[in-house]
Protein backbone atom coordinates (compact mmCIF):
# COMPACT_ATOMS: atom_id res chain seq x y z
CA UNK A 1 0.00 0.00 0.00
CA UNK A 2 3.19 2.13 1.14
CA UNK A 3 4.28 1.85 -2.71
CA UNK A 4 0.74 2.70 -4.08
CA UNK A 5 0.65 5.83 -2.34
CA UNK A 6 4.05 6.93 -3.08
CA UNK A 7 3.29 6.29 -6.91
CA UNK A 8 0.16 8.17 -6.62
CA UNK A 9 2.06 10.96 -5.24
CA UNK A 10 4.31 11.01 -8.38
CA UNK A 11 1.95 11.09 -10.73
CA UNK A 12 0.02 14.15 -8.63
CA UNK A 13 3.32 16.10 -8.54
CA UNK A 14 4.27 14.94 -11.91
CA UNK A 15 0.87 15.80 -13.46
CA UNK A 16 2.07 19.63 -11.33
CA UNK A 17 5.41 19.24 -12.88
CA UNK A 18 3.70 19.21 -16.37
CA UNK A 19 1.27 22.09 -15.52
CA UNK A 20 3.94 24.11 -14.32
CA UNK A 21 5.73 24.05 -17.87
CA UNK A 22 3.01 24.64 -19.85
CA UNK A 23 2.63 27.97 -18.09
CA UNK A 24 6.05 28.49 -18.97
CA UNK A 25 5.74 27.63 -22.56
CA UNK A 26 2.69 30.19 -22.41
CA UNK A 27 5.28 32.59 -21.40
CA UNK A 28 7.75 31.67 -24.44
CA UNK A 29 4.81 31.39 -26.74
CA UNK A 30 3.31 34.69 -26.18
CA UNK A 31 6.16 36.18 -25.93
CA UNK A 32 7.75 34.89 -29.37
CA UNK A 33 4.53 35.58 -30.86
CA UNK A 34 4.47 39.14 -29.65
CA UNK A 35 7.95 39.64 -31.60
CA UNK A 36 6.88 37.98 -34.77
CA UNK A 37 3.82 39.78 -35.23
CA UNK A 38 5.66 43.36 -34.96
CA UNK A 39 8.42 42.37 -37.15
CA UNK A 40 4.71 42.13 -39.16
CA UNK A 41 5.37 38.64 -39.88
CA UNK A 42 2.51 36.00 -39.38
CA UNK A 43 2.95 33.39 -36.08
CA UNK A 44 2.62 30.08 -37.39
CA UNK A 45 -1.23 28.80 -36.13
CA UNK A 46 0.71 26.16 -33.85
CA UNK A 47 1.61 28.80 -31.62
CA UNK A 48 -1.94 29.55 -31.26
CA UNK A 49 -3.56 25.95 -31.05
CA UNK A 50 -0.44 25.60 -28.35
CA UNK A 51 -1.62 27.98 -26.07
CA UNK A 52 -5.22 27.40 -26.25
CA UNK A 53 -4.45 23.89 -25.33
CA UNK A 54 -1.72 24.88 -22.63
CA UNK A 55 -4.08 26.86 -20.66
CA UNK A 56 -6.66 23.73 -21.27
CA UNK A 57 -3.97 21.22 -19.38
CA UNK A 58 -2.17 23.29 -17.13
CA UNK A 59 -5.50 24.06 -15.82
CA UNK A 60 -6.59 20.41 -15.31
CA UNK A 61 -3.49 18.85 -14.51
CA UNK A 62 -2.48 21.10 -11.72
CA UNK A 63 -6.09 20.45 -10.16
CA UNK A 64 -5.59 17.74 -8.17
CA UNK A 65 -2.16 19.01 -6.80
CA UNK A 66 -3.95 21.91 -5.69
CA UNK A 67 -6.75 20.26 -3.80
CA UNK A 68 -3.99 18.20 -1.77
CA UNK A 69 -1.85 21.48 -1.12
CA UNK A 70 -5.37 23.00 0.31
CA UNK A 71 -4.57 26.11 -2.89
CA UNK A 72 -8.30 26.02 -3.84
CA UNK A 73 -9.89 29.03 -3.44
CA UNK A 74 -12.42 29.63 -0.46
CA UNK A 75 -13.42 31.42 1.78
CA UNK A 76 -11.95 31.19 5.49
CA UNK A 77 -14.31 34.52 6.66
CA UNK A 78 -16.94 32.30 7.65
CA UNK A 79 -15.41 29.10 9.11
CA UNK A 80 -12.70 31.32 11.32
CA UNK A 81 -15.46 32.72 13.55
CA UNK A 82 -17.39 28.90 13.67
CA UNK A 83 -16.82 27.14 16.83
CA UNK A 84 -14.89 23.91 16.11
CA UNK A 85 -16.96 21.11 16.40
CA UNK A 86 -19.38 22.95 13.94
CA UNK A 87 -16.47 23.98 11.83
CA UNK A 88 -15.47 20.24 11.19
CA UNK A 89 -19.29 19.30 10.23
CA UNK A 90 -19.02 22.57 7.79
CA UNK A 91 -15.98 21.29 5.94
CA UNK A 92 -16.92 17.38 5.83
CA UNK A 93 -19.82 18.46 4.08
CA UNK A 94 -18.22 20.66 1.48
CA UNK A 95 -15.64 18.16 0.73
CA UNK A 96 -18.56 15.64 0.23
CA UNK A 97 -19.93 18.33 -1.82
CA UNK A 98 -16.72 18.78 -3.47
CA UNK A 99 -16.63 14.64 -3.95
CA UNK A 100 -19.76 14.09 -5.60
CA UNK A 101 -19.51 17.25 -8.31
CA UNK A 102 -15.52 15.81 -9.15
CA UNK A 103 -17.59 12.75 -9.36
CA UNK A 104 -20.40 13.60 -11.37
CA UNK A 105 -18.08 15.51 -13.56
CA UNK A 106 -15.73 12.60 -14.60
CA UNK A 107 -18.33 10.44 -14.69
CA UNK A 108 -19.73 13.47 -17.57
CA UNK A 109 -15.94 13.69 -18.67
CA UNK A 110 -15.31 9.84 -19.61
CA UNK A 111 -18.84 9.67 -21.14
CA UNK A 112 -17.47 12.45 -23.52
CA UNK A 113 -13.95 11.05 -24.01
CA UNK A 114 -15.92 7.77 -25.09
CA UNK A 115 -18.03 9.55 -27.21
CA UNK A 116 -15.38 11.46 -29.01
CA UNK A 117 -13.68 7.91 -29.43
CA UNK A 118 -16.91 6.31 -31.06
CA UNK A 119 -17.44 9.23 -33.19
CA UNK A 120 -13.73 9.94 -34.26
CA UNK A 121 -14.14 13.14 -33.55
CA UNK A 122 -11.57 15.90 -34.47
CA UNK A 123 -10.77 19.32 -33.34
CA UNK A 124 -10.85 20.82 -37.07
CA UNK A 125 -8.59 24.23 -36.45
CA UNK A 126 -5.23 24.84 -38.01
CA UNK A 127 -4.59 21.04 -37.64
CA UNK A 128 -6.86 17.55 -36.94
CA UNK A 129 -6.45 16.84 -33.33
CA UNK A 130 -8.51 14.19 -32.18
CA UNK A 131 -10.70 15.53 -29.33
CA UNK A 132 -10.27 12.95 -27.17
CA UNK A 133 -6.76 14.14 -26.46
CA UNK A 134 -8.36 16.80 -24.89
CA UNK A 135 -11.34 14.77 -23.59
CA UNK A 136 -9.45 12.41 -21.61
CA UNK A 137 -7.98 15.30 -19.04
CA UNK A 138 -11.48 15.56 -18.18
CA UNK A 139 -12.31 12.17 -16.21
CA UNK A 140 -8.46 11.78 -14.95
CA UNK A 141 -8.54 15.25 -13.48
CA UNK A 142 -11.41 15.07 -11.85
CA UNK A 143 -11.55 11.34 -10.97
CA UNK A 144 -8.11 12.31 -9.37
CA UNK A 145 -10.10 15.58 -7.76
CA UNK A 146 -12.38 13.35 -5.89
CA UNK A 147 -9.76 11.13 -4.69
CA UNK A 148 -7.95 14.37 -2.82
CA UNK A 149 -11.39 15.41 -1.58
CA UNK A 150 -12.31 12.48 -0.35
CA UNK A 151 -9.23 12.42 1.75
CA UNK A 152 -10.54 15.32 3.38
CA UNK A 153 -13.96 14.24 4.01
CA UNK A 154 -12.62 10.81 5.46
CA UNK A 155 -9.04 11.51 6.52
CA UNK A 156 -7.83 13.49 9.79
CA UNK A 157 -7.14 16.71 8.08
CA UNK A 158 -9.88 18.97 7.13
CA UNK A 159 -10.41 21.57 3.71
CA UNK A 160 -10.46 24.77 6.69
CA UNK A 161 -8.07 25.57 8.87
CA UNK A 162 -10.72 28.27 10.91
CA UNK A 163 -8.00 30.30 10.59
CA UNK A 164 -9.03 33.70 8.25
CA UNK A 165 -5.38 34.69 8.03
CA UNK A 166 -5.71 37.62 10.19
CA UNK A 167 -3.07 37.89 12.68
CA UNK A 168 -3.43 40.11 16.05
Amino acid sequence: MKHALSLYSYLLNGMALISGVLLLWLMVAIVVSVVIRNLGLQPSAWFFLSTEYSLFYLTLLGAPWLVRQRGHVHIELLTSVLPRPLLLLVSRLVALLCVAVCLVLAWKGLDLFLMNIARSDYDVRAFFVPKWILTIAFPVSFGLMAVEFSRFLFGPEILHSGEAGIKD
